[in-house]
């Protein structure tokens, strides 16, 4: 697999620069380089989006961890998944890259997002608009392991920077890693808004407190969004965190309200006040990762209930490379009815492409999972839609 494009320290600083309020793609740079440089004359604007990324490194630090959760195991996807994916990313000449949290596994170190995230997917760093997942914050402890939760800090320390201690800097392109805000922050792309929200509220971060309406952090970020939606004059609005309230698979810990099918998990029931402000905003699309397959769902309203009308549609993308899940259900028989189309044999990276007032997604998978065969690759999902 070849590796992504480089990209030099000086396009690393614009990118950071970018994130306070206009994405790179809109700054007042020349036109006389290639991608990733050259100013757009267009309305039109690439965003690729991904979640799920990057195996736990084989390394001495790591050497506590059972062999079956880092790179090199036959269950996981692997360095080989990884490559693939940022090569594919990298082919879509994206203006924006949407990470989808869980970058980096098990527990998101910042040596193990140098150590595999980095050498797949650096070379898109200056573009990569990341949210943070639960291995960015919380401990890990199943299937033999037992590693002390990071609470963003490898993750804040790899995307902001650090400095010689490690110390994370406080602002970045993950947003502000500061004791009022975790790293949510929006941006725009053309006539588009985008918002990158952390749903991660059962860490010690955030005190363990996952109630949108109180004054703990997660409360604040709430509050945050809605003050963000209000003052937005733009038509179209994508928003993305890691957890997704409404579920495709068998292995989610996502939920969904009592009148539509779920699975239960303080993250995604948090995720339901954010529904209900983006459909009050006419938000045009919601994309998560954490289900570790891709999957869309059709347009509903908070409570779960398809509104083709009014509805928001869901994109589930976790087939960044880190592992596969088992999809809930069988074409045409799916345990949540919303689900319009879902694959989970193979990892890949969907490009969104971004105009006016419309848009239009292509979800085409890069490498077949392990126990697949080049059939799964077969796959795609195409369409489009407007902004409402």
């Amino acid at each position: 697999m070849r590796r992504a494009t480089k990209i030099s320290a000086l396009a690393v600083s614009l990118a950071v620069l970018a994130v306070a309020g206009t994405a790179v793609a809109e700054s007042n740079r020349g036109n006389d380089n290639d991608w990733p440089y050259a100013q757009h004359s267009s309305k039109v604007y690439t965003l690729a989006a991904v979640g799920d990324i990057a195996c736990e490194p084989d390394d001495d630090e790591n050497a506590g961890t059972p062999t079956a959760l880092k790179c090199g195991s036959p269950t996981l996807g692997g360095m080989s998944a990884e490559f693939a994916t940022a090569q594919q990313a990298t082919d879509m000449h994206p203006d924006a890259v949407a990470l989808l949290g869980d970058e980096q596994y098990q527990v998101g170190k910042l040596t193990d997002f140098e150590q595999s995230f980095d050498q797949a997917w650096g070379g898109l760093k200056m573009l990569e608009r990341p949210a943070p997942g639960n291995h960015e914050y919380y401990a890990y402890a199943k299937k033999g392991d037992n590693e002390a939760g990071q609470n963003g800090n490898g993750y804040f320390s790899y995307f902001n920077g650090h400095n010689q201690a490690g110390t994370p800097t406080s602002q970045g392109q993950a947003g502000d890693d500061t004791d009022s805000n975790q790293g949510w922050y929006s941006y725009n792309l053309g006539n588009w808004h985008i918002v990158s929200l952390n749903a991660e509220c059962d860490s010690d971060a955030f005190k363990h407190d996952c109630s949108t309406t109180d004054n703990g952090l997660l409360g604040q970020e709430t509050q945050w969004l809605a003050h963000d939606l209000d003052i937005n004059s733009r038509p179209c609005t994508i928003a993305y965190w890691h957890q997704p309230t409404f579920t495709a698979t068998t292995a989610s810990t996502a939920t969904v309200p009592a009148s539509a099918p779920g699975a239960g998990g303080v993250e995604g029931a948090a995720a339901d006040a954010w529904w209900q402000l983006l459909y009050q905003h006419r938000a045009t699309l919601i994309l998560n990762g954490h289900e570790h397959a891709y999957a869309r769902l059709r347009p509903m309203d908070p409570t779960g209930q398809s509104d083709p009308k009014h509805g928001i549609p869901e994109f589930i993308i976790g087939s960044g490379g880190e592992a596969l899940d088992s999809l809930a259900g069988t074409p045409g028989n799916w345990a949540n009815p919303n689900v319009v189309t879902a694959q989970a044999g193979a990892f890949g990276v969907m490009k969104l492409t971004l105009k006016s007032h419309s848009y239009s997604w292509d979800y085409q998978p890069v490498l077949a999972g392990p126990g697949f065969d080049s059939s799964a690759l077969q796959y795609s999902d195409t369409g489009s839609g407007t902004c409402k």
